[in-house]
């Protein structure tokens, strides 16, 4: 059975928890010598997968997807959330009015609904990915607002159904969906959905989950980190994930993978607390724990910005000296025949 440990997104380029100067060169420039440095190249040097954030932000483009193809091995996978608009209209909403303010009224949230456009435009942009055998899953990733109703349930059923010809893992975060598991488990399993299993700060209304796969094609767990105190309340939305698992803390999700990766076909394990590139720590630490290659080069600035926890299991080398190639099991390629847009009972 396949295991695959990477982390959520791979650049953060700017604020306080940025990656460059920890695990990218600190800029880019021909004295440097990093002119021409490719991050997602570096990153598949130590990965075999990671999860896409951008594709929750704009719809994916084909232009860019195939590009990432080029530029990583035959055997890396890619996972990529569901553009906005499918799990969080309120946002998608508030970002259209801050483009234009003052659109508030019928016509924002007739925009705001999910159309057939938005399915083909989302499946368009993920086709390279998904005919190279290099698609990992797509994440419905829902917020905490979600509640379990029976509007919000056909409006689920009806999004795993005009995706249910790739792999898709949903997350949902709020505690009304645990309290009823067994109308949940019922809407995932119809469509082989994966329930996400994440580690987070709880709070009263937080879901509660038992860390079981409830399908057998696929597992998929998210580390959040547990900054509790800057969870909701924080100066950026980065500080939230600002939060590096101790070894002690991480032992436990690794022995849940390690059973997890005997019962299902493929594992796919993401950390999320990628404030200062702590994500990749945790990330090789948890490879580590489950006996994985440690693949790639580690810059020492990991070190020197006081991630002790990592010491012993990153090889610090010298950017110049070579690098290890990755090596995992690819997909197959699935066939997708064309669903129609699901309607009522959006999320909000």
């Amino acid at each position: 059975m396949s295991l695959r440990i990477g982390t959520s997104g791979w650049n953060y380029p700017s604020g306080k928890g940025k990656w460059n100067g920890l695990f990218y060169p600190a800029t880019r420039s021909k004295r440097a010598g990093t002119a021409g440095f490719d991050e997602l190249r570096f990153y598949a040097e130590h990965f075999n997968t990671v999860e896409v954030n951008s594709t929750f932000y704009g719809q994916p483009r084909a232009d860019v997807t195939r590009g990432w193809v080029e530029r990583t091995p035959s055997d890396f996978e890619f996972s990529l959330k569901l553009y906005q608009k499918f799990t969080h209209p309120k946002m998608f909403r508030d970002a259209a009015l801050k483009r234009a303010p003052g659109s508030e009224g019928p016509l924002l949230d007739l925009l705001a609904r999910v159309t057939q456009a938005d399915i083909d435009e989302f499946r368009s942009g993920i086709e390279p990915l998904a005919e190279s055998g290099r698609l990992g899953a797509l994440l419905a990733q829902f917020p905490a607002s979600f509640k379990d109703t029976p509007a919000s349930r056909e409006y689920l059923a009806q999004l795993l159904h005009v995706f249910d010809d790739y792999p898709i893992a949903v997350e949902l975060r709020h505690k009304s969906w645990s309290d009823a598991i067994a109308d949940t488990l019922e809407v995932l399993n119809a469509f082989a959905a994966a329930w996400v299993q994440i580690d987070e700060p709880k709070f009263q209304f937080s879901i509660r989950q038992n860390y079981l796969p409830n399908v057998k094609t696929f597992y998929y767990m998210r580390l959040h980190g547990r900054n509790a105190k800057q969870w909701w309340r924080h100066d950026a939305t980065e500080d939230r994930y600002n939060y590096l698992y101790s070894g002690k803390e991480l032992q436990e999700f690794a022995d849940i993978a390690g059973a997890a990766k005997a019962l299902v076909r493929k594992s796919y394990l993401y950390t999320n607390n990628h404030f200062a590139a702590k994500s990749v720590v945790n990330a090789v630490m948890l490879k580590a724990q489950l006996g994985e290659p440690i693949e790639g080069e580690y810059p020492p600035e990991l070190h020197a910005a006081g991630h002790s926890q990592s010491r012993h299991t990153l090889p610090v080398v010298r950017r110049a000296e070579s690098r290890r190639d990755v090596h995992a099991i690819g997909p197959r390629r699935m066939e997708r025949p064309r669903h129609g847009c699901p309607d009522a009972g959006h999320p909000q």
